[in-house]
């Protein structure tokens, strides 16, 4: 276990695409766990492979405390919702930052689990929320690209002034 070193802000691998897994194998555990503990020390509920410079399909959700890890390896969504819902979202990427971002409510998605097993599921609420955050990072999508530009250059100025404060 290793608590990494956390990329940030405006760092260019944060909006690089990232390649699928195929060695399901004792590293791809390792850095399963890498990430569970960088995502506990930070402190954040969700991290993927790109924040630590890792640009592989790998996410690590733990939205209720450690018994609610979930581990999610080439997660891609196949289906969402019309309906959207607001939630307010941050990144272990960008400390102290957070804004409210629409999204669609629903969604499946399927993925493969750290043995390399296929699953498929939907999720609703605060989980379909966190799920597509965390995948929007592996596509290059960093959260404040789902926001208008007026927000965006607010934030970074708030980010700015708090990084040279």
């Amino acid at each position: 276990m290793t608590i990494r070193s956390i990329l940030r802000y405006p760092d260019p691998r944060l909006r690089q695409q990232t390649v699928a897994i195929t060695q399901f194998d004792a590293a791809l555990a390792a850095l399963a766990v890498d990430l569970q503990e960088t995502m506990r020390a930070a402190p954040g509920i969700g991290i993927t492979g790109p924040h630590i410079g890792a640009m592989q399909r790998l996410v690590v959700l733990e939205l209720e405390g450690p018994a609610s890890t979930r581990i999610y390896v080439n997660p891609i969504i196949t289906w969402q919702s019309t309906e959207t819902a607001r939630h307010v979202e941050g990144s272990v990427s960008m400390p102290g930052i957070s804004e409210e971002v629409e999204r669609p409510a629903r969604i499946h998605l399927t993925y493969q689990d750290l043995n390399g097993q296929n699953h498929a599921e939907e999720a609703d609420g605060f989980l379909a929320v966190c799920l597509q955050h965390e995948i929007d990072q592996l596509d290059g999508v960093f959260w404040i690209f789902r926001l208008s530009r007026l927000k965006r250059d607010r934030l970074m100025k708030r980010f700015e002034r708090q990084r040279s404060g």
